[in-house]
């Protein structure tokens, strides 16, 4: 199967995947999430090629992850925007940041750390089930195929 045929799938990883399954695209997400909005702030943060850049936020505008929303006229200047899908992506960011501190060990202290807004406090994230406020587990969920 080639890559871009798994968007048609009718498995949600698969689907999803084909949105983020990127490096660039999910580093170009953390940067979206920390308020970088400007094409030359995200080459300059991500040291990525204006080629590769370009094609990744355009993949994520036309997924609906981004809107881009013209800033100035003369030259024409754009920005990048987060959409309502592009924050629900937050709690995948949050869930790979807890993974990765937890099990890709790293010599220095990690560069990303969670603090709640409210009491400056680090953050310890839970996946937890809105229906029954329980954590979501492999030992307490289902996958079941439809």
């Amino acid at each position: 199967m080639r890559w871009k045929d798994i968007r048609d799938e009718n498995c949600p990883v698969a689907r999803g995947l084909s949105v983020i399954g990127d490096r660039w695209t999910v580093l170009v997400l953390r940067e979206c999430f920390q308020g970088v909005r400007r094409f030359d702030q995200f080459q300059q943060n991500l040291q990525v090629t204006r080629p590769v850049l370009v094609d990744r936020l355009r993949k994520l505008e036309a997924a609906g992850v981004l809107a881009r929303v013209k800033y100035q006229d003369r030259p024409e200047r754009y920005e990048y925007r987060l959409t309502d899908a592009g924050r629900d992506l937050y709690p995948v960011l949050v869930s790979l940041i807890k993974w990765a501190n937890a099990h890709v060990p790293s010599d220095e202290p990690s560069s990303l750390r969670l603090l709640s807004r409210k009491t400056g406090e680090p953050i310890a994230p839970l996946l937890i089930d809105e229906n029954t406020g329980e954590a979501i587990t492999p030992h307490g969920v289902e996958a079941a195929k439809s």
